[in-house]
């Protein structure tokens, strides 16, 4: 195999995103990268603009690829493209350098590799960063991270209910944090195989995780986050709302959507609270 590969990327409006796939698919690329609202970007990588998609695609070889730009020049006039050459890279081993430790509050969260420098003082969260979203270093994690170390120093014993688990993170931080019962949901199996691991790996087997509807999950909680995108959020409101016994956390939201997710909210009867922002990413608290 050669020691170089050719990676084309288009930047173009998201409505256009699956149709430049197609195109790039059909070209003979033998991967593609697709970075938008439903598959945000890994920590440390470059996102899209507001309302744009990033599509990455990579090829063997300069012929190829040179078609591939043309063609999607000629059919795609509003995308902006960058042909690069770029080394072969151990990717199993590249992402991890993108891969950071976080320490929100009285928590260190990080992957297994840093663990062993984690501060004597904080309580520590390893989390294996695969294919579920989550580690910490993400904003609406941390955000999350935050609100949980907040309300458990003020409310000890409370319980928890995480909409989305994805690794678990936000579940098993709130079980160090002394939580009594704690649930974390994901309508993705491979999320909760994952979670599972990862209270294993962090001594916190029981958690009760799954992939039950809402409708599914008995009693209320006492504080329910959920860092999901906004859409499912909105969508969610009506099986979210009445988990809620005190406390609700939401997060996955960028300040254009903040309004929406908002009145969504309100109108199951929850009364906002000022939240919290990182960047473009915004944290909406609530209280029954």
């Amino acid at each position: 195999m050669s020691q170089t590969y050719l990676s084309l990327t288009v930047e173009l409006p998201e409505l256009q995103s699956e149709a430049v796939q197609d195109v790039l698919h059909e070209s003979g690329a033998t991967g593609l990268e697709v970075r938008d609202r439903e598959a945000p970007p890994m920590p440390g990588v470059r996102g899209p603009n507001p309302g744009e998609a990033i599509v990455i695609a990579y090829y063997e070889d300069a012929d190829t690829a040179e078609a591939a730009r043309a063609q999607v020049a000629e059919e795609f006039p509003d995308a902006r493209l960058l042909l690069e050459e770029k080394p072969q890279q151990d990717w199993s081993n590249e992402w991890k350098a993108l891969i950071k430790s976080v320490q929100v509050g009285r928590l260190w969260v990080g992957p297994p590799w840093e663990a062993a420098s984690a501060p004597q003082d904080k309580v520590r969260l390893v989390i294996e960063p695969k294919m579920a979203f989550g580690t910490g270093d993400h904003p609406t994690t941390s955000l999350c991270l935050a609100a949980i170390d907040t309300y458990m120093a003020s409310h000890p014993g409370a319980s928890v209910l995480d909409v989305g688990t994805g690794t678990g993170v936000l579940a098993i931080a709130a079980k160090k944090l002394g939580a009594s019962r704690v649930v974390g949901t994901d309508n993705d199996p491979t999320s909760v195989e994952l979670a599972h691991e990862n209270a294993a790996v962090n001594a916190t087997p029981d958690i009760e995780l799954s992939g039950k509807e809402l409708t599914q999950v008995t009693g209320t909680f006492e504080l329910v986050v959920a860092n999901i995108l906004a859409n499912t959020l909105i969508a969610l409101a009506p099986l979210i709302a009445p988990k809620v016994k005190d406390r609700l956390v939401l997060a996955g939201v960028l300040a254009p959507q903040k309004a929406e997710v908002e009145a969504a909210y309100r109108a199951q009867g929850l009364i906002p609270e000022a939240g919290a922002a990182q960047g473009e990413w915004v944290r909406l608290d609530f209280h029954r």
